[in-house]
């Protein structure tokens, strides 16, 4: 009784590179794909978790309190002030010493204010980042702000939906700055003049108690940045109560 036995082919030597290159090709979408997720939604996490925690940890959100109050009792609404405002003394480097409500942008949490505008120490981690050498909240000058509008929490991720005359919410331990926004421009990275003390005006005295938002543009990018101008409106003590604007918004 006889019996074949069917000799299997050996691949080519192009069908060998084929298929490695396929294999590797997968891995390396693999790769991108896993890259993508960590990038765009776990610096989010990671981020986000750090801010609230320093939030929590530091009281940034006890002003607030009274917004959550039934709707027939009503928080205490401040009454707007418009003469010298009080400003702290500049921080030490990584020191947390403001937070930031924008309510146009409902839904986004308090972001908190950091002396810095490193990436690694500041903007990657504590969100909010301030330009050392710039003005403190509610000082005459420019008090001048970055943070990323793509990962890492994106506390500024609404900035192009700002327009003139949308508030800008500001406070310290003890005082509550509302800014109003007069202006947004799209500029290069070396355009360095709009965080001036007279935003785009190197050299000039200030007059103004300006505000500057910096971020990156366009999105998903940092080929340019984009800006958000504002003047100071008012000031009011955070023992008080809470700024109009904020009313509605928690």
């Amino acid at each position: 009784m006889g019996s074949t036995y069917a000799r299997r082919r050996r691949p080519g030597p192009l069908a060998v590179i084929t298929g490695v290159a396929g294999e590797l090709l997968i891995t390396f979408g693999v790769l991108v794909a896993a890259f993508l997720v960590w990038q765009l939604w776990w610096t989010d996490v990671a981020a986000d978790s750090a801010q609230a925690q320093i939030v929590a940890e530091q009281g940034w959100d006890e002003p607030l309190a009274a917004l959550t109050q039934p709707a027939a009792d009503g928080p205490d609404v401040v009454t707007p002030r418009r003469d010298a405002p009080p400003v702290i003394e500049d921080p030490q480097y990584l020191t947390t010493f403001a937070s930031m409500r924008v309510p146009k942008w409902d839904g986004e949490p308090t972001r908190t204010i950091t002396q810095g505008s490193d990436r690694k120490n500041v903007l990657d981690t504590l969100g909010i980042g301030h330009y050392e050498e710039t003005a403190m909240p509610g000082e005459v000058g420019n008090f001048a702000l970055a943070a990323h509008r793509t990962t890492y929490g994106k506390p500024f991720h609404r900035a192009a939906e700002l327009v003139e005359g949308d508030p800008i919410v500001v406070w310290t331990h003890d005082t509550w700055y509302v800014y109003r926004v007069t202006s947004s421009q799209v500029v290069m990275p070396w355009q360095v003049e709009v965080i001036a003390p007279a935003p785009n005006e190197p050299g000039v005295q200030p007059t103004a108690r300006s505000i500057t938002l910096t971020t990156c543009h366009p999105m998903y990018s940092a080929r340019e940045r984009y800006i958000v101008h504002g003047e100071l409106d008012y000031w009011a003590p955070t023992s008080e109560g809470v700024p109009a604007e904020l009313v509605g918004l928690v």
